[in-house]
Formats: C-alpha cells, structure tokens, sequence
C-alpha cells in the first residue's frame, strides 16, 4: 500500500460509446476525492494531492480497514438532490475545522464512491472495472453523507436519466478496464451534455464594473491562443472573488501569442500570469477558435493549465 494516495485515473472527453463492453455512471458535479484509510477516520485528498481532510469533516464517521484506499466525487446536494457546484465551492478550500463543522451542518456534502483501489492491503488496481465494482459494492458503503452510486448497462437510458434529473453528464468505463493511475484513458469516456470547456485567464479589462471580462485562451509553445473576452455569469460574488485571486498575478507582459488578441479586446487590458483556470460555458467556436457566446460558470482550482490545451484538442469543440 503507497504512503500516499494514486494520482487518480481520468476520463477523455468523448461521444456516448455502444456495446456491451461498456458500463455508465452519471457524472457528478463536483470535486475528485481519494479517501485514505490508515487507522482511524479517512485522510482526504484533492486531485493535485493536496489534504482536503479538514474541509470535509462529516466523513470522518466511515471507518474501512487499514490499508484501503477508495476514489470517488464529494459533491453538494441541493433540496431537489441535484449537486450544487455553488454551494460545494464554499466547501473546497476551508481548513478552519470550526467553520467547517458549521458548513457541515449548513451545506453537508455526500461523498459519491465509485471505485475501490486498494483494500485491506490489497491491490485492485490491476483487476478489470467489473470485478472492482463488485467488490465495492460488497463494503455496503451506504451512509448518512456517503454512497456508491449505481452503475448502468444501457448508455443511452443512463443518459435520459441524467438528462433528466438535470446532471452534467454521464461517464462510460469498459468493463475490462484496469484502474491506471494519473493517467488520462480512452477506457473511460466523459460524455458532457453542455458545451463547456476550460480555459486559462491571460488577462481582464474593466467595464460597467470594475471586472467587465476575462481574457481567456489555451496554452501553446508560443503563448496562449486567444479563446475570446467572457463577461456574462460573473456575478458580484465571482468578481469579487475573481479580482482577489488575479490580482496578485498581475504581470507588465501580455501571455497571450503574438498578435492573437484582436486590438479591441486588448485596449486597456490588465494582464495576469496564466495559472487561474475557469470554466466557460459557450455556444460554438468560430473558425478561428473563438467562443461564441461565453458565460462564466466557475474556477478551476482541480485543474492546470497544460491540461485545458489537451482537453480542447481531445474534445475537438
């Protein structure tokens, strides 16, 4: 058993696969967690490998042996049972163990397990997606702030369901898929029903507010490549917190490719060092790469840089 957790395994941006070799999960919307069981309550960890044990505390009650280790997505339910990315943001990077047991009463989170890596000291990374469920399912993990949740054979029902109880997507995993850790797989395939993406801020301008839109492009050998200017969905609580997170990173040079910010969007622009990733919701892109229509839906603490240029040439919107 590792000293600390796996990088975990990750999906590639996809169509909704057919056949039978396949299974479907829905996709949650929130935050990747790997739970760490040593003696005692779980040690928690975000995506980059970061302990996030303290911003959870109501997971402190599931007790697995020593020597487990399980992956799965922390999310917020809101009273319809959706996951609330809104609300699960107030969770994220609180360490105060005071103020987190007060969010734990006021926005619990439910911890959704979908994969055992290792148990009791053994090692299920090698074995194939089916036999790891099972055994998953056999812990009986059902409790007041966590759960397996189901796993499907039917894509395209699976996908109804999702579509229908207002969730970001469905992700597929072949049955004979081995767990591969830190690795990005044509094995597991993320199937979004929105037409999102994510991209880095090489810059802002102001406006009406003082945040009037985000520069935002994907990296390239030469800079970023300019994606367009985002405006709408940044509410006064994004600005505010947009602004205290880019202002630090202020720099005098602009990150972006040479001549790739059309002179109307860069008049007045602040530039930033490119480290901050956003998520955009858009229409389409133009031929030359820009986002039509591009609305603010979050930051991306889960994500770097150089993987927003992977995504978007895997995903190929």
């Amino acid at each position: 058993m590792p000293g600390a957790p796996l990088s975990p395994m990750l999906a590639t941006a996809g169509a909704l696969p057919v056949g039978p070799e396949w299974s479907f999960e829905f996709k949650w919307d929130g935050v990747r967690v790997l739970a760490l069981f040593a003696g005692g309550p779980p040690e928690l960890f975000a995506r980059s490998g970061a302990v996030v044990t303290a911003a959870y505390p109501e997971i402190a009650d599931l007790h697995l042996p020593e020597g487990t280790l399980l992956d799965g997505e922390m999310v917020v339910l809101d009273a319809a049972g959706r996951p609330s990315f809104t609300a699960l943001a107030e969770r994220m990077h609180v360490r105060d163990h005071n103020r987190a047991a007060r969010l734990a009463v006021t926005a619990p989170v439910t911890y959704m397990i979908f994969d055992l890596l290792y148990h009791d000291g053994d090692d299920y990374t090698g074995l194939p997606y089916l036999a790891r469920r099972e055994r998953l399912e056999e812990l009986g993990l059902g409790g007041p702030r966590w759960m397996v949740p189901p796993s499907f054979g039917d894509g395209p029902a699976t996908a109804d369901a999702a579509r229908e109880n207002s969730l970001e997507g469905v992700v597929a995993k072949r049955n004979d898929s081995v767990y591969l850790p830190g690795a990005r797989s044509a094995e597991w395939i993320k199937v979004k029903f929105d037409r999102t993406g994510d991209y880095v801020i090489g810059g802002w301008r102001s406006g009406a507010r003082k945040l009037g839109g985000l520069l935002i492009g994907v990296p390239t050998p030469d800079g970023l490549a300019f994606r367009g200017r985002v405006g709408g969905g940044i509410g006064a609580v994004a600005e505010k917190e947009l602004l205290a997170r880019l202002q630090p990173l202020a720099t005098r040079a602009s990150p972006f490719a040479d001549g790739a910010v059309p002179r109307e969007d860069s008049r007045g622009a602040h530039w930033v060092s490119p480290s901050l990733v956003v998520e955009v919701r858009y229409g389409n892109r133009t031929p030359d790469g820009r986002l039509r229509f591009p609305r603010f839906l979050r930051l991306r603490d889960d994500k770097t840089p150089e993987e927003c240029a992977y995504e978007e040439e895997d995903h190929g919107s």
